[in-house]
């Protein structure tokens, strides 16, 4: 658990960290015709059903009476985040991933994947978890599972065809990446500390549970600030953008190069002092999400 006494952002609201990009993205993803009433109506109970049946029958999950210390950490970052803890399960699984699914009105869950948990620490693993917290408060699971299902539907089946996948992909993948960053905001957050969460970045891109402490944080984020000098000119602005393109999240040294910034705004210090007094129009943070 942590070491140090943390605020508790007691009423701390989604659009009070949300990224800029993330509104920009939802907003834009909104005005395609028909996917919110396809996402809702449709999928979503189809989604629903087969992704809990799925979880329950090959997962474990976390309790107070099953791996409590993982427990633990979902309780204190639910605390912190203000929100209600969520299903938390364990996977058996190579590939380190973690995933959020939530309808509305429905049991949200988490899942995290074994080799995952086997190459972080357990304040690393709780960012984990809070990034996952941070796409429940945001109300992007709503979307983020049904669509990718719709992108999977309009791939497969004849009758829907290729054309309606390739009309949305770009900019479903768009958003995607936009919501990560606001996650990786909410795991900042409950860890509050953005060497850990720029950790958890770094051991995603070059990690295991042999080569994980070996790593050096200070040598990755040297590297994360590198990554923006290639922006300084037209062709490796258009190298990065094309090769973030496909992905589904933005890569690893962005992510904590976003991380890097944020940590040592104003914007992020308000909220933890807003925190110690309490929210409301005097001191909660201002900015831009105000007037969204």
């Amino acid at each position: 658990m942590s070491s140090f006494a943390k605020s508790q952002l007691i009423g701390l609201k989604a659009d009070y960290f949300r990224h800029p990009l993330d509104k920009e993205a939802t907003e834009a993803l909104k005005q395609i015709p028909g996917i919110d009433m396809m996402v809702r109506n449709f999928l979503g109970p189809v989604a629903e059903q087969v992704f809990y049946v799925e979880n329950i029958a090959s997962s474990v999950l976390v309790s107070d009476k099953q791996l409590p210390d993982l427990h633990k950490l979902l309780l204190e970052a639910c605390k912190i985040l203000d929100i209600e803890p969520p299903q938390l399960y364990i996977k058996q699984h190579p590939a380190p991933n973690a995933y959020t699914f939530a309808m509305r009105g429905k049991q949200p869950f988490v899942v995290l994947h074994t080799s995952l948990i086997d190459m972080l620490t357990p304040q690393e693993t709780q960012a984990v978890i809070a990034h996952e917290l941070g796409h429940l408060k945001c109300d992007h699971s709503v979307y983020l599972t049904p669509v990718n299902i719709l992108i999977l539907a309009a791939t497969t089946v004849p009758t829907v065809g290729a054309v309606l996948a390739q009309a949305i992909q770009a900019q479903l993948l768009e958003w995607v990446r936009c919501a990560e960053f606001t996650c990786d905001r909410a795991a900042l957050l409950a860890t509050q500390d953005p060497k850990v969460v720029m950790s958890v970045l770094m051991k995603l891109a070059g990690g295991s549970p042999t080569i994980a402490p070996q790593l050096n944080l200070d040598a990755f984020i040297e590297q994360a600030r590198a990554y923006d000098d290639i922006s300084k000119n037209e062709l490796g602005e258009m190298v990065k953008v094309a090769r973030t393109a496909q992905l589904t999240h933005p890569v690893p040294v962005l992510r904590a190069r976003e991380i890097d910034r944020w940590a040592s705004s104003k914007d992020y210090e308000k909220l933890l002092h807003s925190a110690k007094i309490g929210y409301n129009d005097e001191v909660a943070p201002k900015g831009w999400w105000r007037n969204w």
